[in-house]
């Protein structure tokens, strides 16, 4: 199939070239035109949160909630100057006619929103509008309250809330990608310039992995209105798209020009890596599709959104490689050497093989079961960390630390413990305000407050038709560290059951930050067993199939699991310990972010495949054709060392490029991509591989009786020359 497909673009260039040209124009411009549509924050919790976060949508017409903090070393609250400062911005924020509800400290009412030392005050408010757009509504009012610091120099004013920090998060990551773009394009070119020795063959992977990103931006559009997007989907779409696209040209272009110095016709060349390599992207995409589709199973639109934009991108990329790739090589023809650099192509060894991966392997192959033993204990070592793995929802502190906003809410962290991140409890009953709940509001509060894991200020929201209620409660904590997450448990399941609960008709559901970290960590301890099982199996149906053999799928799976679990011990030493502080200049949480596990699993194992599945394609034509499989082992590994060592070197590279980024999530997630790629391509791939398959010897292709009925889907032996088809055909 795969070789068919390539002739036939082979022998119709342009039209190849042309169609998914105006295929990609044609999605990036009925895409802009439909819109994506933005997974509402309210929309990614999990279980009770995700019920209380629904409650609120029924009920309530969602605002951004705001804070601004006054503090002061020298004045209180009750000194005229200090009232003029909290009046005065009233009216500047007011003005902008974006608020509304203002809290104001110096309101009774709302007294609670002094400190005990009355040098500090808070004052909280809502922004008019779609609760979406707050990140851009709130401009005006930010703008207000910083033009009220400057007027009132005696007392430091700050803004913080949903509003502000999502801009903050919005502006931060849009600067981040921008320079992840800028640097991660030429690192790629360089990789591959020195890989090819030619201008042109090297822009190649290039270009196709920027088609394909390009397609699924268009895609991603519609798919949006079916699970929302998020700022984490865009991530992952550039980060996938960038590696997969150049992985899979690589391994395409890399046997074409292999072929072709071998003396085929560029036509017979191609349709060989067609149907040799061409099937290594085939299975490879296939096993990462797999992989990435385990994602649907989590029961949450996070995961919804980065599965469809990661499968989108490297089902583009798939298909380009299968399509667009022959068409412009043979268009190209030997012009795809053009642009050669003289220094490197004096380096370039015949046939791809590399003097030290030869060295590698003759010593690993000489010891085998040394080197088995030694590789796995060094694997093992690294993921030992992830017994003491915490997760916790991303919230605030995920930003850089010189954050205004994030500033803003340690200052409220510290003077009024809980309150930028309060447990939002969420009450529906016939009448919130009848003298029955009444009376059980005043109890809760009462009792939330002798727990000591609950603080001041209490707010009460009832909506205009009085029958739902949001009480805001600060818990003891950051709102994301254990003495939250109990704070949580103690309001959950004593608080509320004495007080809340036992009013007749009353619904109570509980959301907010630790809530949502609580319930998320919850539902993934309920799903990942699931998803880990779906995603295994699949790839092990889906290898036993393409390589007819029960042990290669067995082993593969097993060295994928050692390669994920090491990156996952390093993700938790560098971020959760805090270890690589310095080194990536960021503040542990003490915590890795929660969806981070999950997401880490389904895409390593994917990309571990890549390599995987071409070196194991090239093993099983050299063993076809000898018979002798350590043979089979020594050539396979040495005439894709070169190919695979620059693929990888380029995953690492792209992937350390979001390491740059401000936002932790993201660095957590570029480091842990770039770790398990660099052990799987050296370690792995250069120990534990070649050294399993020559212990195993010839049982590697061992298929029992019971399984001899599964198809002779394809044969991993090129043909030879002259025995090419001259019309498209199916070729193995």
């Amino acid at each position: 199939m795969t070789g068919a497909a390539g002739r036939w673009s082979a022998t119709h260039p342009w039209t190849a070239i042309l169609a998914w040209l105006g295929c990609v124009v044609a999605l990036l411009v009925t895409g802009h035109l439909v819109g994506t549509s933005q997974l509402p924050q309210s929309e990614t919790s999990s279980g009770e949160a995700l019920r209380a976060q629904l409650m609120i949508n029924q009920d309530f017409t969602q605002h951004a909630h705001e804070y601004v903090l006054f503090d002061s070393r020298s004045l209180q609250v009750g000194s005229p100057v200090y009232q003029a400062t909290i009046r005065d911005l009233v009216t500047r924020i007011e003005a902008t006619g974006r608020v509304a509800q203002i809290r104001s400290p110096l309101d009774p009412a709302y007294a609670n929103q002094i400190s005990a030392n009355r040098h500090a005050a808070l004052l909280q408010f809502n922004l008019t509008g779609d609760v979406n757009d707050a990140a851009v509504r709130v401009v005006p009012v930010l703008a207000a309250v910083n033009a009220a610091a400057a007027a009132h120099p005696q007392i430091q004013i700050g803004e913080t809330g949903d509003a502000s920090i999502n801009k903050a998060v919005n502006d931060t990551i849009f600067r981040d990608l921008h320079r992840v773009e800028m640097l991660s394009f030429p690192i790629t070119l360089v990789v591959l310039l020195i890989a090819f020795g030619a201008v042109v063959a090297a822009l190649l992977p290039l270009a196709l992995a920027a088609m394909a990103i390009l397609a699924a931006s268009g895609l991603v559009a519609f798919t949006s209105h079916l699970a929302g997007e998020t700022q984490q989907a865009t991530s992952v779409m550039v980060c996938i798209g960038l590696a997969v696209g150049v992985d899979y040209s690589m391994f395409y272009v890399k046997r074409q020009r292999e072929e072709r110095a071998a003396g085929r016709p560029v036509l017979d060349a191609i349709e060989v890596a067609a149907a040799t390599s061409g099937r290594s992207v085939l299975i490879s995409g296939l096993t990462v599709l797999v992989a990435m589709s385990g994602m649907l199973l989590t029961g949450n639109n996070v995961f919804y959104g980065m599965a469809q934009a990661a499968m989108l991108v490297v089902a583009a990329a798939v298909v380009g490689s299968l399509t667009l790739l022959p068409a412009l090589l043979a268009l190209l023809g030997d012009r795809v050497d053009r642009g050669q650099l003289p220094l490197v192509s004096r380096l370039r060894r015949p046939a791809g093989q590399s003097r030290i991966w030869a060295a590698i392997l003759d010593r690993t192959l000489a010891r085998p079961g040394l080197t088995v033993g030694v590789t796995s204990c060094v694997l093992v070592v690294l993921a030992l960390p992830l017994l003491r793995l915490h997760t916790a929802t991303p919230g605030v502190s995920d930003l850089p630390q010189n954050t205004a906003a994030l500033q803003t809410y340690n200052r409220i962290q510290q003077t009024f413990p809980g309150g930028p991140a309060p447990a939002l409890v969420v009450v529906q009953a016939p009448d919130v305000t009848s003298p029955a709940m009444a009376a059980a509001g005043q109890a809760f509060e009462r009792a939330a407050l002798a727990t000591g894991q609950m603080n001041q200020p209490i707010t009460f929201i009832v909506n205009p038709a009085r029958t739902a209620a949001i009480i805001q409660v600060p818990l003891a904590g950051s709102g994301e560290d254990t003495k939250s997450v109990d704070a949580l448990a103690t309001l959950r399941d004593k608080v509320i059951p004495a007080t809340l609960g036992k009013v007749p008709g009353a619904q109570v559901a509980v959301a907010g930050l630790t809530a949502g970290t609580a319930d998320f960590n919850a539902m993934m301890a309920q799903r990942f067993g699931w998803v880990f099982a779906f995603v295994l199996l699949l790839a092990f149906v889906l290898l036993l199939i393409s390589f007819r053999s029960l042990v290669i799928p067995v082993t593969a799976v097993v060295l994928n699991l050692l390669s994920v679990g090491a990156a996952y011990g390093v993700i938790v030493a560098l971020f959760q310990w805090g270890w690589g502080q310095s080194l990536f200049g960021f503040t542990s949480t003490h915590s890795v972010a929660s969806w981070l596990p999950l997401f880490l699993f389904v895409v390593l194992f994917g990309l571990s495949m890549d390599y995987h599945v071409f070196i194991l394609s090239r093993i099983r034509e050299s063993y076809d054709r000898t018979g002798q499989t350590d043979h089979a082992v020594v050539h396979g590994i040495k005439i894709s060392a070169g190919v695979v060592t620059a693929a990888a070197v380029i995953m690492v590279f792209v992937f350390l490029t979001f390491a740059t980024m401000s936002i932790v999530q993201l660095k957590e997630m570029g480091v842990g991509l770039a770790v398990a790629v660099l052990l799987d391509a050296t370690i792995v791939r250069a120990g534990l591989l070649p050294a399993t398959m020559k212990l195993l010897g010839p049982r590697n292709w061992y298929l029992p009786r019971w399984l001899q009925w599964l198809p002779e889907i394809s044969s991993s032996t090129p043909p030879t020359a002259g025995q090419l088809p001259k019309q498209p055909v199916t070729v193995a």
